[in-house]
């Protein structure tokens, strides 16, 4: 399909992304590429890709029809497409690889700067870098909480809130279900969802109840099945969902809360106006894809 794809294999907390840094904008990511790049039997293997590119070039390239606000055209864009090939609005684990990658390969010039994304301008700090390993910081704007509804998991059925961060959660916290009742239940079987609520399909959270955590406010567990790709082993805002939940569950509406994944921990404050998303990335490699591989 293409001569030469030069790609970067990157992880948060085990969420994992193929990155193809494109600044002319010349690959084509059809769905059928994506997906079989994603495969991970057939491909690399990945809940998802992460194109790089500005974000004027896209425009220019007519990927994007315009930019949001706070994005200007020389901000790197993260073009996100997940593992089904079906383009996504925001991935918060991928936003920090993303941002880590730019600023191991010294295309930023700054620690704080701003990737654009089709949820909206996302300021990061990358706290610290180096060719493998990062710690990034990345501001997920409000997480507004909507109406309540259900799903049905593995023959049972969950109660939770509609929870809007640049894309659309149900957040399910589950009064006296502990981590491993947690693991114990089946994220690959059939689930459903009120497709009335979320008519563009919907990432499910599972959640235990909030516990006291020292320094933070909580510390819940979490698992969580994303749309288009399936269980994963992390989801940035399927976490920052998380953490707004958990403190609705305790009747607040600000706080930190620490989430722990089958990938890792990561830290997430929340206010009224706004969120933010703390945690690691790791670059575990790169290479090429060879001509013909498709």
């Amino acid at each position: 399909m293409f001569a030469r794809v030069d790609f970067v294999k990157g992880h948060g907390t085990q969420n994992d992304f193929v990155l193809l840094p494109d600044p002319g904008v010349q690959l084509d990511l059809t769905p059928e590429f994506v997906s079989a790049l994603c495969d991970r039997h057939r491909g690399i293997g990945a809940d998802g890709v992460l194109r790089v590119a500005t974000a004027g070039a896209l425009r220019d390239a007519g990927v994007l029809t315009a930019l949001g606000a706070g994005i200007a055209d020389d901000d790197w864009f993260m073009d996100y497409r997940n593992g089904d090939g079906s383009i996504a609005e925001m991935c918060g684990n991928g936003v920090r690889v993303f941002a880590h990658f730019l600023a191991a390969h010294e295309l930023v010039s700054e620690r704080s700067f701003t990737v654009g994304s089709r949820a909206g301008a996302r300021p990061v700090t990358v706290h610290a870098v180096t060719g493998s390993s990062a710690d990034v910081t990345v501001n997920m704007g409000p997480a507004r909480l909507g109406v309540d509804s259900k799903a049905q998991i593995d023959g049972r059925r969950y109660a939770g809130v509609s929870v809007d961060v640049g894309n659309p959660h149900l957040a399910c916290v589950v009064d006296g279900l502990t981590p491993q009742d947690l693991a114990d239940i089946d994220l690959c079987g059939s689930i459903t969802f009120d497709n009335t609520v979320f008519p563009h399909g919907v990432n499910i959270e599972l959640i235990t109840a909030p516990l006291s955590a020292g320094a933070a406010d909580a510390e819940i567990t979490m698992r969580v099945h994303e749309r288009g790709v399936g269980e994963t082993r992390s989801c940035g805002t399927g976490v920052v969902a998380a953490g707004a939940a958990a403190l609705r569950f305790m009747g607040r509406s600000e706080g930190t809360v620490l989430v722990n994944v089958p990938g890792g921990q990561i830290t997430v404050t929340v206010d009224d106006e706004n969120t933010t998303l703390r945690g690691p990335s790791v670059l575990v490699g790169a290479g090429v894809l060879n001509e013909g591989w498709l």
